[in-house]
């Protein structure tokens, strides 16, 4: 080499070329792909712009361009379609089991019912939401009232979309019965029960149930493995109690008895979901600019008297109106009264999130994407995804016994420190992600999280549907009744201050 071209070997100068353009790989890799260039999913929130989050736009575009129907499920019977679709569960389950191939994808089968039950309860929504000024025996705007318990919608937009548009990989739609963990009932219990006469609306509860238990599936389980929508209530509750084996997907447990028997609802069995949020969100922007604005230290706005828990704001009121630096105000319907309540939460520290008719209510959500955090003063309340997120890191929990005990509730809200409160609004920043329904549903979103606690109960929830599924196939007259699982206790809230 002395005296020579250094580089003068043609399969040298490969070799250099080679490692100099993998080592160039290798920058360009760590550069686009290092942990500060990857998408934070904790950083503060702000919307997609390809991304429906309203109802009415995301409703809209999904009614121009309906989905196509992949058969009709309706059932003509017979007993021997149940022991044949046993037959082939029971062969695609031993195949998985014997190959390894046991993953953590929720299979889910969704069925076809016909457009009365489904299509036709959207476009009669549609056709009366602008015009209708009807109102609930509360005085809650009934459209809006159905908007906030959406649910229904927003998962089964999601699993019937083209496969291709979906973004949740945790649960894949199946076309066969026999490959289904879980099915999926699309009926639109809420709609019905508001938009439609009395007498036609138990009329369609009817049919709808006959319907669904006619199926082979749900007579193979027991209606164990099927996923029932009934998020307002009210809904479906002249029929439901013969549905009581299904998954509901509810707003809380009410435990209490008001509005579910006792042994219908359990945290074993059945999912509960979020509201849909009254309000828009308060962004990454909005956040920074509020933060100087927030004066108030205490927002409530919403019906000062209801039933029930609700009992509780009648109380709260009579302590906390004269106090300084707090807004008690009585809520009012339609765009002033939403403009209203935006305005209040995103100018306050603290918003009041008392009992209503029923343990839950949006306004809870609604202080989340406000990014206002929520005093929670309702002693039976149960929570959504609560084995995924903490809700301790977002919300302070107040008894109704403390709440209402003179000048209480002030003195322990004013014990917060500013770094308290702080990390309290950065958390409620990262969390608001988890409650923003949209189509397509997006990584982290309400849908992915209803799925995942589904997912988390893999050796949990479903093995236990499918443990009661065959154990009820192969009683005899002498065995114990099926074991069945009633609700827990509430939760007791005691308020303490945040280490």
């Amino acid at each position: 080499m002395a005296g020579g071209r250094p580089y003068g070997n043609p399969r040298l100068r490969s070799l250099i070329l080679l490692v100099s353009l993998s080592l160039l790989s290798i920058s360009l890799l760590f550069l686009f792909f290092s942990p500060k260039s990857l998408p934070n999913l904790s950083q503060n929130p702000s919307l997609n712009p390809t991304v429906d989050y309203s109802f009415l736009s995301s409703l809209q575009k999904f009614l121009s361009s309906k989905p196509r129907r992949h058969r009709d499920d309706s059932i003509t019977s017979a007993a021997s379609d149940v022991r044949r679709l046993d037959e082939l569960v029971w062969r695609r389950e031993t195949e998985r089991l014997y190959t390894n191939s046991i993953s953590s994808v929720v299979n889910v089968y969704v069925y076809e019912m016909p457009d009365k039950f489904t299509y036709d309860l959207l476009e009669l929504f549609w056709s009366t939401y602008k015009e209708t000024v009807n109102l609930t025996s509360n005085g809650s705007p009934v459209h809006r009232l159905i908007e906030q318990h959406s649910i229904d919608y927003w998962l089964w937009a999601d699993l019937i979309a083209p496969e291709s548009q979906r973004l949740l990989k945790n649960v894949v739609r199946v076309y066969r019965q026999e490959d289904a963990d879980l099915f999926y009932i699309p009926f639109f219990t809420t709609i019905s029960y508001f938009l439609l006469e009395k007498q036609q609306c138990k009329s369609l509860y009817r049919e709808a149930l006959k319907w669904v238990t006619d199926q082979p599936a749900w007579n193979r389980s027991g209606g164990r493995d099927h996923i029932l929508p009934v998020h307002h209530p009210w809904s479906f509750k002249s029929v439901r109690k013969y549905m009581k084996n299904a998954i509901w997907l509810l707003p809380d447990m009410d435990s209490t008895g008001n509005w579910y028997k006792p042994g219908q609802v359990s945290l074993e069995k059945d999912l509960i979901l979020p509201y849909v949020a009254n309000l828009e969100l308060c962004d990454a922007k909005c956040l920074s600019e509020s933060e100087s604005k927030r004066s108030t230290l205490l927002y409530f706005r919403g019906r000062l008297k209801r039933n029930a828990g609700g009992k509780i704001r009648a109380k709260l009121v009579a302590e906390l109106n004269r106090a300084e630096n707090i807004v008690i105000e009585e809520g009012t319907a339609g765009e002033v009264g939403k403009a209203a309540a935006q305005q209040g939460m995103r100018r306050s520290v603290f918003c009041l999130s008392p009992a209503g008719d029923t343990p839950s209510s949006a306004r809870l959500f609604d202080a989340i994407v406000s990014g206002c955090i929520p005093v929670i003063i309702s002693d039976e309340l149960e929570l959504p995804f609560e084995g995924i997120l903490d809700y301790r890191k977002i919300a302070v929990f107040v008894s109704s016994n403390d709440a209402v005990e003179p000048g209480w509730l002030l003195t322990y809200l004013r014990s917060f420190s500013a770094a308290q409160l702080k990390e309290m609004r950065i958390n409620l920043a990262k969390y608001s992600r988890h409650f923003l329904y949209s189509h397509p549903a997006q990584p982290l979103g309400p849908e992915d999280l209803a799925w995942r606690m589904v997912c988390s109960h893999l050796s949990g929830k479903l093995v236990n549907i499918k443990l009661h599924t065959r154990r009820s196939q192969r009683l005899v007259k002498e065995s114990r009744s099926v074991c069945s699982c009633d609700c827990k206790p509430a939760n007791f809230t005691s308020a303490r201050p945040l280490s």
